[in-house]
């Protein structure tokens, strides 16, 4: 009865002041840890009722992510639930996601790790309502999968960094205040924004030339600072152009990669990258400490005047070291992938988590 007296109040204290005008910046995370959970914390317990579903189910999956036709043979990274500390986690009912979002737009905007969860998301909601029809359309960078009989279309626009990159005569520039392609964002019923790999990329992966801010144009930066700079941009952009109470917006946080075997404590002689893991690390925090762009982007998410949702995925997604497909991806042993994540897997909490702030409104 406390919880759910002090969820009211705090809901609705938030709704009085956006009804009178006032900026309160209170997420649903802050909403849950004043209730007395927060559902970002915990740890992850064997559960042999899953995996939520088996990707033979949904041919639409990419074959990067599907470790288990691609060869995997260990199969205990499917049988492990994220547990909170002191409350659960509610369970993913597909059928009743669709019928609260009849005639909406979901729409998910960032690199291939937005993809690994738009892939989770549209596999968990046909799970849920099996002999619902689908269609599934890509045109240029975005793909729309419509569940036709609910009016519910959930879209994906792979745009790696949020702002510009723009052809120009001397090559290709990131331009780290322009924000042109936001313009598509406009009218969904809800955003889910991820940005942070590709800033890293380096050589035949970097897909620009020139980093510019104003009229200042560089060869290069430190990342991490260039990122910070693109995320205000994506900031001031919704803060000037997103109604919240007609638009949902919710950032991904920062999916976490496990090249490196020290950060979870196992020297590296002993591990080679993620390959090899079969269970996630015992506890609830990560040994090599928090990840610096998800304090990078907290910092620009806590000067926001609009209150924005921020799936806190990186602890728990650091702790699972054994979700990656290694070796299991569509390269095979050509290529090790110790950044996405098989599926089924990690984003089908990430997915649950979302299900959960979804609701609780």
């Amino acid at each position: 009865m406390k919880f759910i007296i002090i969820f009211v109040l705090i809901f609705h204290t938030l709704s009085m002041s956006l009804a009178h005008g006032k900026k309160v910046n209170i997420d649903h995370k802050e909403i849950i840890v004043k209730s007395g959970c927060d559902l970002f914390k915990g740890r992850w317990v064997y559960d042999e009722s899953y995996p939520l579903y088996e990707t033979s189910q949904c041919p639409f999956i990419e074959k990067e992510f599907d470790c288990q036709s691609n060869g995997r043979p260990d199969q205990f990274y499917l049988k492990y639930r994220w547990q909170p500390t002191g409350c659960n986690l509610p369970r993913f009912n597909g059928e009743d996601f669709l019928r609260r979002y009849r005639g909406k737009s979901l729409l998910f905007v960032g690199d291939s790790l937005s993809l690994n969860q738009w892939q989770s998301l549209t596999c968990m909601l046909h799970i849920g309502v099996p002999q619902a029809h689908y269609t599934l359309v890509r045109i240029g960078d975005l793909s729309i999968f419509t569940f036709s009989s609910y009016n519910v279309k959930v879209m994906f626009s792979r745009n790696a960094f949020l702002v510009d990159i723009v052809g120009e005569n001397i090559g290709r520039v990131l331009k780290l205040d322009s924000i042109q392609a936001a313009q598509t964002w406009k009218g969904i019923d809800v955003l889910i924004f991820d940005s942070w790999h590709w800033w890293l990329h380096t050589g035949r992966k970097q897909p620009w030339d020139f980093i510019q801010e104003g009229n200042n144009r560089f060869r290069d930066m430190d990342r991490l600072v260039a990122y910070e700079k693109g995320l205000k941009t994506w900031a001031n952009w919704i803060d000037t152009n997103i109604d919240v109470n007609k638009t949902r917006v919710f950032f991904q946080g920062v999916s976490p990669d496990h090249v490196n075997s020290e950060q979870w404590g196992t020297p590296t002689e002993s591990a080679k990258f993620c390959e090899g893991q079969e269970k996630p690390l015992l506890g609830t925090m990560y040994p090599g400490g928090p990840h610096p762009a998800e304090l990078a982007l907290q910092r620009v998410l806590s000067t926001m005047k609009k209150p924005i949702n921020l799936l806190d995925i990186t602890t728990l997604s650091q702790l699972r070291k054994d979700g990656h497909p290694s070796v299991y991806g569509h390269g095979g042993h050509r290529d090790m992938d110790c950044s996405h994540w098989c599926l089924a897997g990690v984003p089908d909490t990430w997915n649950q988590l979302l299900y959960a702030a979804l609701i609780q409104n």
